[in-house]
């Protein structure tokens, strides 16, 4: 599903998980804190407040890390997303 702002933009596809290999390493990455995908981003807080007002479920609030603040949701399909904002010098 492509963004409403960039409908000629990057799409992403999620595909139904049904291998149990797959689906074993996916819930032991989860539940090990590791992110599935990262996306960067020029402003992790306002995608941060955008995202939670749609429903997002964070489990990790803007955090700043070194060089770099970083945000994790759940996408409900049992995946870990990071959103990153890199710190510029």
């Amino acid at each position: 599903m492509a963004s409403a702002e960039e409908p000629d933009g990057t799409e992403l596809q999620l595909a139904l998980n049904d291998n149990p290999a797959a689906k074993a390493y996916q819930e032991a990455i989860f539940k090990q804190g590791q992110p599935a995908v990262m996306f960067f981003t020029d402003d992790v807080k306002g995608d941060y407040e955008r995202i939670k007002a749609k429903g997002g479920a964070f489990i990790q609030p803007p955090t700043e890390a070194t060089g770099s603040t970083i945000a994790q949701l759940n996408d409900s399909c049992g995946n870990l997303v990071q959103i990153t904002q890199l710190a510029r010098w």
